[in-house]
Parts: C-alpha cells; sequence; structure tokens
C-alpha cells in the first residue's frame, strides 16, 4: 500500500440531499469520499452531523432535490 497516490486532495465536507424517497448523507475528507443511504430524514441528519463533529466542521451542506425530469 505504499505505493497508493491519492488521486486527489479534496476539502472536507458534509453533504444532506432528499432524492427518490431516501436521504443520502456524503462525507468527503481528503481522498475519499462515502455514501449512507437513509430512510428517514431525522436519521440521515443525526449522522451527518456526527460526521460534521467528527471533522470539526462549521456546518452541514444541505443539497437542493434534483429538478424533476419533463
Amino acid at each position: 500500500m505504499g505505493d497508493v497516490v491519492p488521486i486527489r486532495k479534496a476539502t472536507p465536507c458534509v453533504e444532506v440531499v432528499g432524492a427518490s424517497g431516501e436521504w443520502v448523507v456524503r462525507i468527503i475528507e481528503a481522498d475519499q469520499e462515502i455514501t449512507r443511504s437513509f430512510g428517514f430524514e431525522s436519521f440521515a441528519l443525526s449522522f451527518a452531523e456526527g460526521q460534521r463533529i467528527r471533522l470539526h466542521l462549521d456546518r452541514v451542506v444541505r443539497l437542493q432535490d434534483p429538478p424533476a425530469a419533463g
């Protein structure tokens, strides 16, 4: 694993978006991205808040739902 080179350096953030009847939390830190899905908004927001605290961030970014097709 010593040969592994990060493909990018990202600014850490935690994002939440509701889409297709579920809530998705995306955590970006250093060189990795993790996505978790939840059936309830309250669970997603609680998880996101915990990740925000862990990463010492000021806020969770709440993304808008994508526009409906058609």
